[in-house]
């Protein structure tokens, strides 16, 4: 995991406590989903501003954004322990992702202009160049940006609102995706369906296919929480305290 102060200098736009605390958050939801901080163990706020090199405010801040994405627990007068969702959980998540996502094609295979098309487009090729490359942390980047284009494509604030929001509580299992090159790969196929759905106007089709898409990632997310289960219970069990969900 790359150090909270080697970063700082790409925040983003937004204030710098907020930026702060939203990049802190990332990387304790990559901490997590890849198993280094176990279900069960607390997040100290003292210990964290530590290895961060940061003040406590952020890390405050950072621990409220992290429940918020149930990666984390309060329990009143203990503290923040790290929680991880069910297997069944993470899959009404998803699906309600899915669900919002296949909306938002429909909408944006009406709606769009063409100016947001040939944005789509131009973005979904520069994706092709990061497959190329194998260059997964720039695939990411670039492949929030393909999926925004869809959302405003939809001409529909509210939708994107309760969108970015769903969004927002998988994102830490949606970027588990892209540590398989193959995956990259398969993900920019299926982006292509889509953007020929776009194109093309076929609502039906955009709607299915982003739907597709989204739930793909679920087997992949479920699939990799799984083995981070089999590997933990096989370890010697510690004296760390659990989190009943």
């Amino acid at each position: 995991m790359i150090e909270l102060r080697q970063t700082l200098s790409t925040a983003s736009d937004q204030p710098d406590s907020v930026g702060i605390a939203q990049q802190l958050c990332q990387a304790l939801e990559d901490d997590i989903v890849k198993g280094k901080l176990p279900p069960g163990q607390r997040l100290e706020e003292p210990l964290l501003a530590k290895r961060f090199g940061v003040s406590r405010t952020p890390v405050r801040e950072a621990l409220q954004l992290l429940t918020a994405t149930e990666l984390a627990e309060k329990i009143p007068n203990r503290g923040v322990y790290v929680s991880l969702a069910t297997p069944e959980r993470l899959t009404a998540m998803f699906e309600s992702m899915a669900e919002l996502e296949g909306m938002c094609g429909r909408l944006a295979a009406k709606r769009m202009t063409s100016g947001e098309r040939h944005n789509l487009e131009k973005i979904h090729h520069d994706l092709a160049q990061t497959v190329r490359h194998g260059d997964s942390d720039n695939y990411e980047t670039l492949n929030r940006a393909f999926h925004n284009a869809l959302y405003r494509g939809t001409h529909n604030d509210v939708l994107v609102d309760v969108t970015l929001s769903v969004r927002r509580r998988v994102a830490p299992f949606r970027r588990v995706q892209f540590q398989s090159l193959a995956r990259l790969t398969s993900s920019h196929e299926e982006h292509q369906g889509i953007v020929d759905a776009i194109l093309r106007g076929d609502v039906k089709a955009a709607e299915e296919l982003l739907y597709g898409h989204i739930m793909s990632v679920h087997d992949i997310s479920q699939d990799y929480l799984a083995s981070l289960r089999t590997d933990k219970a096989a370890e010697k069990p510690s004296d760390k305290v659990m989190i009943a969900k």
